[in-house]
């Protein structure tokens, strides 16, 4: 497999990243945490979404659909999930939703050193693969298609997507915050 296949995709991911977090230069902690629209959206929490979601990925191109868990408490079901009127819910449902807001302790500074650890990590773990057609199992989850499976190729170009569509997402955030268009 030719290197430059790697590169290319690798590259694309960084340039995905660096317009992402060029929307935030500039801003303070509080401004990372605004929330301009009706919804609970945030810059920080952007951020902090792309990160777990491309930590995830690359769990799973190295571990697998274990590395990606979605079970539900005892007598919890799906029906019950989706609707919110589920007795309990799961940590992962928890973590999930933490990653779109500012919490306590949560800076700049702190959301770009794990984003950057995140992404040293992809980089280390795609240089490690032998084949980006290697595949994996999806986890079952009623969001995912059932018995099917993702190639290491497929993560990548999924992350990049993802993050790019985030990054439209930030610059908009970030437009009715204080006016500014990101620089990327």
């Amino acid at each position: 497999m030719p290197a430059t296949e790697k590169t290319d995709l690798l590259a694309a991911l960084a340039a995905a990243r660096a317009t992402l977090t060029a929307t935030v230069l500039g801003l303070d902690d509080e401004q990372l945490g605004a929330h301009p629209t009706v919804s609970a959206l945030c810059l920080g929490g952007l951020l902090k979404h792309v990160a777990s979601m491309e930590e995830a990925w690359l769990r799973f191109v190295v571990d697998g659909p274990s590395a990606m868990r979605y079970d539900l408490p005892d007598g919890v079901t799906w029906a019950d999930f989706t609707a919110g009127t589920a007795r309990e819910f799961p940590q992962w449902a928890i973590d999930y939703q933490n990653d779109f807001r500012m919490l306590p302790g949560d800076t700049l500074a702190g959301i770009l050193a794990r984003y950057e650890k995140v992404a040293a990590r992809t980089e280390e773990v795609i240089a490690a693969v032998a084949d980006l057609s290697a595949t994996h199992p999806l986890p079952e989850a009623p969001w995912l298609e059932p018995a099917a499976v993702r190639s290491v190729r497929r993560v990548l170009t999924h992350l990049i997507a993802e993050t790019a569509q985030h990054a439209g997402h930030a610059d908009l955030l970030r437009e009715t915050i204080d006016g500014q268009k990101s620089a990327g």
